[in-house]
């Protein structure tokens, strides 16, 4: 084992500064039930940027350190200093998830079983050198699975997964998926093709539609097309589907699937309602692509709902034994169904870099980095 360990954190002042930096910690040693493992590859997710970056304005962005130390300075616009006043003072750890091989290993059975393998795991602090992880938050790999492959195991497989389930639980035969094209969008294109189950993918540009109807989806639709809500309406005609998923969270999107939802599910309606269909309609919102204000015009009738959706509340949601059968086609199915591409991979160093983090900050479809710390 390395006799270093590095940690990428981000921490933010009272002067309403943001600073991303790389520390030396300790090489954890495992309790019990932990394995420590050697982190060898890590993607950059949304939800990664949300604690990376947090509220700071990326433009006011400036690099210092050295080569190997860079460190990243930006302005926390102070309006926004309220929000996220829990963590100022603190060095956060980055990186919800990676993989990597098993060196240490603590005494119980559990943990002893995956010495030497190579395990995905979740739990926060995955941008480091080494890492030390409770054996329910690893996911052991088939043998011959790289740790680049296994690297984004859990996020994106398990929200893509989970919503599904969730589909299933809450009554509805098919979904809709805003800004589609993603990794995530492309993954839960393929369990739904798998799985039989119709699904309505939206996009705004046109590669993306040939990249998915490429990839065997039957029902995809261009927002950014004049015919767009007609196009939505008749898809969700064709389908049924009554649950939609979106990460873009502000501006009309969710209130334009909500509106073609009602067109769709009222047409064989027979007699007219003030208050609309009594077919209920849901929205998740995901994430946050648009960090607006939610606009809802109100003419989908009053069967319908709005709601946060987050990977650990929905898994806690979906009971255990759903759970674990989740995590075992993951990790059969890591090369395929769940795989993931990258277009990027940079070191630790590199990932604190003005021009790597310009890019990856846009959260744009094609352009995926992963972290390889022992770069």
């Amino acid at each position: 084992m390395s006799d270093n360990n590095i940690e990428l954190t981000s921490t933010i002042s009272e002067d309403n500064k943001l600073e991303l930096a790389l520390n030396e910690i300790e090489i954890p040693q495992p309790g019990e039930n932990q394995v420590v493992i050697r982190v060898e590859a890590a993607p950059i997710n949304p939800s990664d940027l949300g604690v990376m970056l947090s509220a700071a304005d990326m433009s006011t962005a400036s690099q210092s350190g050295s080569a190997d130390r860079p460190v990243i300075s930006a302005d926390v616009p102070a309006k926004f200093m309220g929000a996220v006043k829990k963590r100022v003072g603190k060095a956060i750890p980055v990186g919800n998830e990676g993989a990597g091989t098993v060196v240490a290993a603590g005494s119980s059975d559990a943990a002893q079983s995956l010495m030497g393998k190579t395990v995905a795991f979740i739990g926060g602090g995955s941008y480091r050198k080494y890492l030390c992880a409770n054996v329910q938050s690893c996911l052991e790999m088939a043998p011959g699975t790289t740790a680049d492959e296994a690297a984004s195991s859990f996020v994106n497989p398990l929200t893509s997964l989970a919503m599904v389930e969730t589909m299933r639980a809450e009554g509805h035969k098919a979904i809709v998926h805003a800004a589609a094209a993603s990794n995530l969008g492309q993954m839960l294109n393929r369990i739904c093709l798998a799985d039989g189950i119709d699904l309505v993918n939206i996009v705004r540009k046109q590669e993306q539609e040939d990249l998915l109807r490429d990839q065997g989806a039957k029902y995809v639709v261009n927002s950014s097309k004049d015919s767009f809500m007609a196009d939505l309406t008749q898809a969700l005609i064709d389908t049924g589907a009554t649950i939609a998923f979106d990460p873009i969270g502000g501006g009309r999107m969710a209130s334009d699937i909500l509106t073609c939802m009602e067109a769709a599910v009222s047409r064989d309606m027979t007699e007219y309602s003030v208050y609309g269909s009594d077919v209920y309609k849901q929205v998740y919102i995901y994430g946050g692509l648009d960090r607006g204000p939610i606009t809802l015009n109100r003419n989908f009738g009053f069967a319908w709902g709005v709601n946060g959706f987050l990977l650990f509340n929905a898994l806690g949601k979906l009971g255990t034994e759903t759970n674990i059968a989740m995590r075992k086609r993951v990790a059969a199915e890591i090369k395929t169904t769940f795989a993931s591409h990258y277009t990027h991979e940079v070191s630790l160093a590199g990932a604190l870099q003005l021009d790597a983090m310009s890019a990856y900050g846009k959260m744009a479809t094609g352009e995926k980095y992963l972290i390889k710390p022992q770069s």
